[in-house]
């Protein structure tokens, strides 16, 4: 309970102060929920404010076209966190309400134990512990457990002692001149601990609240917790793409399941480069989570427009904006236009 309490005090003097804290309703905070899972805050907040504008209610948002969400998420990255949220929101109206128990909350498509530990405790008030980097960080450290954390025991053990540290009262907890459950602000708190204080590289150890009872500080193994073990190796991948510019116009398809970026439009992808076509970039790097991808564009400037497979669509140069294309794909549109 002492673990708890600290942090509840740190907390009040030093959370985030962020939009959805201040708010119980369930669709904007698994809004951000979704939003933040691959996503640093402060990229995440300005997405999120522009997803509850255009749709601020989840009846809306399950209206909207696949490709609208799609375009709208664009700079965001995983994209399949944008295609499950869609399809999370049929779900969501079709129940006729937003799931208010674990279970239903797990059944929404994009939506693990963490996830669904966060909204239910926060819009709900559920006693469920969250489990995310920054628990993982605060617990191995502050107990001292060097269990890797990415294998199914380390998953266990830091599950089940996340639980037991969770506030057994719910008590409202006042923040931000807003309430919300004692077990909502302590999740929200120690999430924040992680990020702000007790950070990945340089934590700030010296002037920490748990310093005293902090097992890593206390035998000098900060920097070797928490443990991770080796994962599968990166690999490189090598893409060629072609803009056809004719008369105008451009070509395009839509990226089929089963590979990165589903859904998503691209510009003419070959293995060979068509004769005309001249260099713009080469060696564009995109990191994804075990892929590098190194990307070459070329332009191909043409009087008629040639054969191609099709799935390809031809639209005008200016109309590219409405199509929702990967990061790697409008980083060089930017430059390229």
């Amino acid at each position: 309970m002492e673990f708890a309490l600290t942090l509840l005090q740190w907390f009040r003097e030093n959370g985030r102060d962020l939009p959805w804290r201040q708010t119980r309703d369930p669709y904007a905070i698994w809004l951000s929920e979704i939003i933040l899972q691959q996503t640093q805050v402060k990229q995440g907040w300005d997405y999120w404010e522009r997803f509850m504008h255009r749709w601020p209610t989840v009846e809306a948002l399950a209206a909207a076209t696949e490709d609208e969400v799609l375009r709208e998420w664009q700079g965001l990255g995983y994209y399949s966190r944008a295609r499950n949220l869609h399809y999370a929101a049929k779900q969501i109206v079709a129940l006729g309400h937003f799931p208010d128990t674990l279970d239903e909350i797990r059944k929404l498509k994009g939506v693990g134990d963490y996830t669904a530990a966060a909204i239910g405790s926060i819009a709900f008030g559920l006693p469920a512990a969250v489990v995310d980097g920054n628990v993982y960080r605060v617990l191995a450290r502050h107990f001292g457990i060097d269990t890797p954390i990415n294998t199914t025991e380390g998953k266990k053990t830091f599950t089940a002692l996340a639980q037991s540290l969770l506030p057994s009262d719910n008590f409202q907890f006042s923040i931000f001149n807003f309430q919300l459950p004692q077990v909502a602000a302590y999740n929200q708190a120690i999430m924040d601990f992680g990020a702000i204080q007790c950070t990945p590289s340089s934590p700030n150890c010296l002037s920490c609240p748990l310093q005293e009872s902090c097992s890593a500080f206390r035998s000098n193994r900060v920097s070797d917790l928490p443990v991770k073990q080796k994962t599968l190796k990166v690999r490189e991948r090598h893409l060629i793409y072609i803009y056809i510019r004719c008369n105008g116009e451009t070509a395009i398809h839509r990226r089929g399941p089963g590979d990165i970026w589903q859904g998503l439009y691209e510009p003419w992808l070959v293995d060979t480069v068509p004769a005309g076509a001249v260099l713009i970039k080469q060696n564009v790097k995109h990191v994804l989570t075990h892929r590098i991808l190194l990307a070459d564009f070329y332009l191909l400037e043409v009087p008629k427009k040639p054969s191609l497979p099709p799935d390809y669509i031809w639209i005008k140069e200016t109309e590219l904006d409405s199509y929702a294309v990967p990061r790697l794909i409008d980083k060089f549109l930017q430059d390229f236009r």
